[in-house]
């Protein structure tokens, strides 16, 4: 089953969300979002910063709403979050998820 999705917004651009595993091969996974022109620049723009195996297949969980508005407000257009499903958890730069397998 997958937990990622898109949706195209007004201007013709789309926010991507994808569900990627979690630093520390836990078994968690974290939520990411990202702001592109098109699907295939969203998933460039990640493979760009490191995470190589990334692709989208189908629509299952397309971005909510607030979903859209936290990377949208963002200037990097590129956010992600630890509880899938908590709303209380801020939306986090996607340098703080990168940093740990940088450093290792």
């Amino acid at each position: 089953m997958s937990q990622g999705g898109f949706i195209r917004l007004p201007g013709g651009s789309v926010v991507v969300a994808l569900a990627l595993p979690g630093p520390g091969g836990d078994g968690r996974r974290v939520r990411v979002l990202v702001h592109a022109a098109n699907r295939q620049r969203a998933l460039t723009r990640l493979r760009n910063l490191g995470l190589r195996a990334v692709s989208l297949r189908g629509n299952m969980r397309p971005p909510t709403p607030d979903e859209v508005t936290a990377v949208l407000h963002h200037p990097d257009g590129v956010v992600w979050r630890q509880s899938l499903d908590d709303d209380t958890e801020s939306w986090h730069p996607i340098r703080a998820l990168l940093r740990p397998a940088q450093a290792a």
